[in-house]
Formats: C-alpha cells, structure tokens, sequence
C-alpha cells in the first residue's frame, strides 16, 4: 500500500559534490549570523543547529561509534541528524553501521546517502539497538515525550524502547511545562475500533478526532494501516503521563499512543540565540 505520509513530506537533501564540509559550514553560517547580527535564529535553522552539534557530540563520546545498530527517527528534526550521520560516514569518523528506520521516509533518506538499513529483526541487528536518535513534537520538564506527528509513531516507539541510548533532539519550542500544550496526543487504531476508541476518550473528558489526510481523501493511513486519533485534554485524566500511556494501550483496538515515559532520555535542545543545551532524566 502506497504510504499517504509521505506524499505530504517534501525535504531538499539532495547530495551535493563536496557534501562533506556543507553541514560544517551551514552551522559556521549560522552561528556567525547569530553573533554577529544578534538575530535569533528561526526554527529551521534551531533544528539544524540541534541535529548537527547532537550527532558531532555524540561520536566524540563514542555513542556514536563503528559497529553499531542506529534507531533513526522521522520528522523535519530528524532529517538532518540522518544527513548529519552520512556526513561523518563519508569521512570517515563513523563506518559499518546499521541504520534501523522508523518510516518509509526515513528510509527513502538513507537510501539516497547510502546509509546502510536493517530491519529491527534482522540477524545483524537481533532485535536491539545501540542508540535512537528522533525528534519530539513536545517534551516536558521531567523529559516525558509526545511524538508521533509523522503518523511514525509504533516504529518509533519500538526503536526507542528497544535501544541502550535514546536520544531526543528539539527546537526550544517542543519545550514545554506540561505535556498537552501544544501538540495533540497520537493514538494508532485499528480502523474497526475507531469509533469505540473515541467514545472511551471522550468519557475521560478527551477532545478527540481522526487524523485527515492533506493529499488525499479520508483518514491519514499509517505504515502498518491504522488510523491516528488526535487527543487533547484540558487537564490530564490520569495521575502521571505514565499512568496514561499504559491506560491507553489497554484499551481494545489501540496500537500505540505518542507518549513516551518509560525511558531514560538524553535530550539536546537548540534555543535561538544560538546555544544547544543538553539535559538527561531517568524514570
């Protein structure tokens, strides 16, 4: 089945001669207009900023290293961390990885810069991860995670749970206090059980609906050929997100929800004046 989402997905990173020194000198470009001009930076280039510094300060530790499985995220954040990563594959500072990818879009990116992909259950790989690095569509102040924009949110649930080191990279505008600001809560239905879903959700007091698709008609369809619920909630219906996750999975029909609370997150945080701030929390 054709995947809707990535009609709606449109990233220019072609490769070009020289591709190697294009990230440096982007990010050389960036931090020279900041200064220079005092200009905050945009969120483009917030997210550029992010992806590049998490994956150049991640190999210098030795995260990041030859020989190991990458969970690769998707999204406009992540996108630049994958090129990020062929970048230090084309000279060599990473070599023999295997990439795991969380969507057809991902995967499609890898392809084109010759990122090497394995499936999750692949020997090589045996079913875990070294690393996941992904954006979020928010994160709180205990580094609780909604994701799931991209409608990728079962793979991207799976790598990150399956994974020693699980990376988040954001803009400063994915910061928030409180889960629910400013990103609707993803829930992955069968279709059949859509209705049902909806009707328990808006008992707990729940704004919900079906996810629309942009180019085509009907409801966005995700990899695996599920519906998206959009939730959002005036006030949480449960005592912490953890509480909610696991509520929501056990409902019948439900796949997968966008809150990600039972890891240890490693998050990167570029903020417009340039500055990429780091902080980690364990559940």
């Amino acid at each position: 089945m054709r995947n809707p989402q990535l009609a709606q997905c449109r990233y220019s990173f072609a490769p070009q001669k020289g591709h190697r020194r294009v990230s440096a000198l982007v990010e050389k470009a960036i931090h020279e207009r900041n200064t220079t001009t005092n200009t905050p930076l945009d969120v483009t280039a917030q997210k550029l900023l992010v992806a590049q510094r998490s994956v150049d300060t991640l190999v210098q530790e030795g995260v990041l290293h030859a020989h190991m499985s990458i969970g690769l995220g998707t999204g406009s954040t992540a996108m630049p961390a994958v090129k990020r990563i062929a970048d230090h594959l084309a000279r060599g500072t990473l070599s023999d990885i295997a990439a795991v990818p969380t969507s057809f879009q991902t995967a499609l990116i890898c392809e084109r810069y010759n990122i090497p992909l394995f499936s999750l259950s692949s020997k090589r790989v045996g079913g875990k991860l070294d690393v996941t690095i992904d954006g979020a569509d928010e994160i709180d102040t205990q580094n609780f995670v909604i994701k799931g924009g991209g409608a990728a949110l079962l793979q991207e649930k799976i790598a990150a749970y399956n994974s020693a080191h699980f990376v988040i990279i954001v803009d400063e505008t994915k910061v928030v206090e409180t889960l629910g600001t400013r990103a609707a809560l993803p829930i992955e239905v069968v279709p059949e059980a859509r209705m049902s879903v909806m009707r328990t959700l808006q008992d707990w007091g729940l704004s919900v609906h079906i996810r629309e698709a942009v180019r085509k008609k009907g409801p966005v369809v995700t990899d695996h050929g599920n519906f998206i619920l959009d939730a959002r909630w005036q006030s949480l219906p449960t005592r912490t997100p953890q509480d909610m996750e696991r509520a929501l999975n056990a409902l019948p029909g439900v796949i997968e929800n966008g809150l990600f609370t039972e890891r240890t997150v490693r998050v990167f945080v570029a903020h417009a004046d340039g500055s990429v701030e780091e902080r980690s929390a364990s559940f």
